[in-house]
Formats: C-alpha cells, structure tokens, sequence
C-alpha cells in the first residue's frame, strides 16, 4: 500500500515538502511543495524544465514531473515541519530513461527476474573545510598520519555527532565514525541495505551532511581530490546478492575459495571484466583521476586503485574480498552519482553471471609497493577522456545500463571534458610563458 504523503504531513507536522531527483552530474534538484499541495504532486508529480539541469534534453521538451516515491520520503531531523522525498522523472507520461534513479529501478527489476537481490553498503567520505573551500576546518589537523586521530575527531564533535544523531533518528543504523586518512577528513558509516534504498539513503547523506556542516559555519566536500597532497575522498561500496527473499545470501559459499560462490565470482568477474568503462560511471569527473592515480600522499599511501585486479582481505587492490558471500568495489569516489553507483554494479553483474565471466587470477601482493610486479592486469584509466571513451566502446555494459542513459551520459560528459580542455590555468602560463 502506497504511503498517503498528506496524512504523513498531518501525523509528523510537516509543512513543506522537498520533492528531489537527481541528475545525470549528481545534481539534487528539488522543489519546495506546501503540504496542502502534496496530494496533487502525489498524483501527477512536481513540473521542472529538464533542460535547466544536467540531462540531456532540449528547451523544446514537453514538462518533465518529478514523481515522488512515498517509501523514501524522510523528515529532516533538522528540520522537522520539512520533508524530503525521492522522486522518479517522467515525461508525457513516461519514465525517463536517462534519469538515475529510473535507470536503476529498472536494473534492480532485472536482477529480481532472476531471483537475485542485490544489497550495498556504501562508505562515502568528506572534508570538513573552510566556506572559501581554500583550507580544511581545523587547523590543529596537522598529524602526518591523521587516520583514527582521536583528538581531531573530538574537535569536530559537533557535526559528527548531530549527524549520527540524525541517522540514529531515522533507523538507518549507524555503527561507527572516524577521522580519514586525510587532514580534516570523515567518514561516516551504516547498515547495509537493498540496493535502492541505499541509493536514496546515499542521495540524503550527502545533502544532510552539506546542511549540518553549514549550520556550523563550515563547508563539507565530497570532491574526489581537493587538496593536493592528501588523500582523496572515495566511496566504497560493498556488495552481496540475496535471494529474492533477501534471507540467503546466494554468492556465500564457505566451501569455494573467499567464501564466494561460482555465481558470486560470475558477478565479480563482470565487475573485473567492465572495470576500465565503468571508471566512466564510477569516478565521473576530471577530478577523479587525480585520486586515481595520484602519487604517494603525506600519509604514505593513496587508499585508491590504479589497476584493475583482486584480492582477499587486501586493501590495495580494486576488490577485495573481505569475507564469504560479499565483496568490497574500492574504485568510486565522492563524486559518484548515488544512484549510477548503484546501477553500474548491477548492470555489470548481471553481465558477468550472463557471460559466465571469469574474474582472472587474484592477487595477496601490496600494489603499492609491489604493484610494478603485475604485467597481465590493464591500469584504469588516466584521465576522464579515456574513461569515457573506455565506457563508449562497452558496447554489452552501456546496453546492459541502457542505451538511451548511455548516449545521454556520453553527450554531457564529452561537453565537461571539452569545457575543461578549454579552460586556460596558471600551470599552462607558467609552464610555456618564456618557450
């Protein structure tokens, strides 16, 4: 039974509604709906021009309406008399292929005709910085390994805690919060869930996060590599499939080396045979490449990939296979678009468990400092460029996203990439000034 949005305004006092989509760039678009208006937008969905955000559509479209979905709607625990509530796009009444999160309900429905159900937990992490986001928040956040620093997690109290607090508040289950590797670096975990709500959960964090940091006075970035030097902001994501009931984790295997079952090593084998395109999907700005393949950091190691091979309990490899029956996809960063992390798994999983793909030989080697030893595995990408061209030549994954998402994704980012080329820096002037 679908949640009467106009009631749950009368049960909880809400006033306002916040009806939210996101766009192809990870954009939060929403409207501010008045409760008494809500049963409409239920109904028939809030109006927006679809060409004032990042989709690719025209001035000449028709009105694109942002549905909302009543199962994910949320009271800002900040802000009680406001709701916030996911929402599907569609348009002459039709979903939208190319937007996000249609784009993933329909792969979660794929992958529930085969009787599987996919469940994630993600690890987004962020910098605590200045408003200007020249300088991180805390200037005493100086240690040359910072992680786990206990002192520094207690001078941002403050924030960490209302956060937790509020995930406390809405069931989500949090279980623990750190200071990264990085000066003036969070990460904030909780439970796993499927793979949509997950989706939508990830979609608040970030916009809950960015709010309390303001109320603060400060300014949280999930920006890939904001600061040269430090390690960047990733966003893990672990990854086990269920039965259709989600009682019986279907890839756990304790007899099968890893604990992973034949088909869980298909599905990661899908995830190894697409890796190089989904770097497209995964990592989506210019920034992301300076995360990937940056150079030693101050604290002694980047966290993150730069060659397309797994592992065991093993860190510095792309997947690592912490336990039986799930596994951890190291390679998204802070810039991942909630709902495109989500799908681009699924998309590629299924793939794999379709092709029978095989994973290739693991590693136990620390790529670090032993990576030059592995001649057979490809490097991931080295800039945004190649990642998308990578993705454009996938022909089975961008089928297996959708091939309309797809031609729209590689329409708008081949623009980013194009603006960025033509961006003229101080490097060039310094660099060629006096040839």
């Amino acid at each position: 039974m679908t949640l009467d949005l106009a009631a749950f305004a009368r049960d909880k006092g809400i006033k306002y509604f916040m009806i939210s989509y996101t766009d192809l760039f990870g954009g939060q678009r929403a409207k501010l709906v008045p409760a008494e208006a809500i049963a409409d937008m239920q109904k028939d969905g809030a109006g927006f021009a679809g060409f004032a955000t990042w989709l690719d559509l025209t001035p000449a479209h028709p009105d694109l309406f942002a549905l909302p979905d009543a199962s994910s709607v949320i009271q800002l625990p900040w802000k009680k008399d406001v709701a916030w509530v996911a929402a599907d796009c569609v348009m002459d009444d039709q979903p939208v292929e190319q937007a996000p999160r249609v784009v993933l309900k329909r792969l979660v429905a794929e992958a529930a005709k085969e009787g599987l159900r996919v469940k994630t937990g993600v690890e987004p992490e962020f910098f605590l910085i200045s408003t200007d986001g020249s300088v991180i928040s805390d200037q005493f956040d100086t240690a040359e390994k910072p992680c786990y620093d206990q002192q520094a997690v207690m001078r941002r109290y403050d924030v960490i805690a209302e956060i937790c607090d509020y995930m406390l508040e809405l069931g989500w289950k949090p279980y623990q919060n750190d200071h990264e590797d990085a000066n003036g670096q969070f990460e904030m975990n909780w439970e796993y869930d499927d793979a949509l709500q997950t989706a939508d959960k990830h979609s608040f964090f970030k916009f809950m996060v960015k709010s309390v940091a303001e109320k603060h006075g400060l300014r949280a970035t999930f920006m890939p590599k904001p600061f040269k030097g430090l390690t960047g902001n990733g966003c893990h994501a672990h990854i086990s499939v269920w039965d259709i009931d989600g009682k019986v984790n279907a890839f756990a295997d304790k007899e099968m080396p890893f604990g992973l079952s034949a088909q869980g090593k298909t599905f990661l084998g899908g995830i190894m045979k697409h890796a190089s395109a989904l770097a497209a999907i995964t990592n989506p700005t210019v920034n992301s490449y300076k995360r990937i393949n940056a150079p030693r950091t101050t604290s002694g190691a980047t966290w993150a990939p730069n060659t397309v091979t797994w592992t065991g309990n093993n860190r510095t490899h792309m997947v690592r296979v912490p336990g039986p029956g799930r596994f951890e996809l190291r390679l998204p960063d802070g810039a991942v678009n909630p709902y495109l992390l989500q799908a681009i798994i699924i998309a590629a999983g299924l793939d794999g468990i379709r092709s029978q793909a095989d994973p290739g030989r693991h590693y136990d080697i620390d790529m670090y400092a032993e990576g030059y030893l592995v001649k057979d595995a490809p490097r991931l990408p080295l800039n945004l460029l190649d990642a998308l061209r990578a993705y454009d030549a996938d022909e089975g994954l961008k089928q297996a996203i959708g091939a309309e998402f797809s031609a729209a994704y590689l329409k708008l980012k081949h623009q980013e990439w194009n603006a960025y080329c033509s961006h003229f820096t101080q490097w060039e002037r310094d660099s060629t000034l006096d040839i």
